[in-house]
């Protein structure tokens, strides 16, 4: 299934929410550095793991403050973030995002999702697997 790239939280069916249309939601996210579009999808509940980041983060809200905080350290660098919608084949099996940091090639990590009666229960920004051990897809959501 391939994720609608015109998807945005104001109006996604709930109830049909794939893995796909909410990495492609966080992938949004990152090519923008706006949390607006992905805050209505993320359960209440939501987890947060990043093997950079200790302690793993454990509510939507708690979330919020820390990527909102991150994605204003971004933009206020100047750095570019890539984040490329992408396929794992074999350790962990199916779609991702492959992010990458000043170049599009210059890749950093992979970032799974899980969801859960249409809410994005948990996501984890991952070095292994090797970015460079995904199928990229060429496709950035959020950037022309």
């Amino acid at each position: 299934m391939t994720p609608d790239p015109n998807l945005n939280g104001s109006d996604f069916n709930v109830k049909s929410l794939s893995k796909e249309d909410a990495l492609c939601a966080y992938a949004r996210m990152m090519n923008t550095l706006d949390t607006s579009e992905i805050a209505p999808m993320l359960a209440e509940d939501f987890h947060y793991s990043s093997q950079w980041v200790l302690p793993e983060i454990t509510s939507k809200a708690d979330y919020l403050a820390y990527i909102s905080q991150k994605l204003e350290a971004i933009r206020s660098s100047g750095s570019n973030v890539w984040a490329e919608m992408g396929w794992l084949e074999r350790e962990i099996p199916g779609p991702c995002v492959v992010m990458a940091q000043g170049d599009k090639d210059k890749l950093a990590a992979v970032v799974l999702a899980k969801v859960v009666d249409g809410k994005i229960k948990r996501l984890d920004l991952c070095g292994a697997p090797s970015p460079y051990s995904a199928r990229r897809s060429g496709v950035y959501p959020g950037r022309i």
